[in-house]
């Protein structure tokens, strides 16, 4: 991904969604990420734990559940104030919750994450 990148929430939230679904959480991760270093301040956190929790399912991917729980958990809190005014159609708390499954009971092969409703 380039170091510049950016596009419109919509194109990330696609963008992000793809990678998840190819299993490349690190890539959605760099998406998100620059997501979070454009968006507007009061969806600075969204992105942010967005980033967070593609973060978590690499750490799952690479044998680190410990990693994978703390930071899954703690993108999880961070998401909860946006569950009742969720911008660009973004399942929020479809994610917080699939965040915090995944805390609890890591899983081993690709994981299923939907990002929009």
């Amino acid at each position: 991904m380039p170091d510049d990148l950016d596009m419109p929430p919509a194109d990330a939230l696609t963008e992000a969604q793809h990678l998840l679904d190819a299993d490349r959480p690190f890539h959605a991760h760099e998406v998100l990420e620059a997501a979070w270093k454009t968006a507007p301040e009061p969806e600075r956190e969204l992105w942010r734990g967005l980033a967070q929790i593609a973060v978590g399912i690499t750490h799952l991917r690479r044998g680190n559940t410990r990693g994978a729980e703390a930071l899954l958990s703690r993108a999880a809190e961070r998401l909860v104030p946006y569950e009742t005014d969720a911008p660009h159609s973004i399942d929020v708390r479809g994610v917080v919750q699939r965040a915090r499954d995944l805390a609890a009971s890591p899983e081993t092969g690709p994981v299923k994450l939907r990002l929009t409703i």
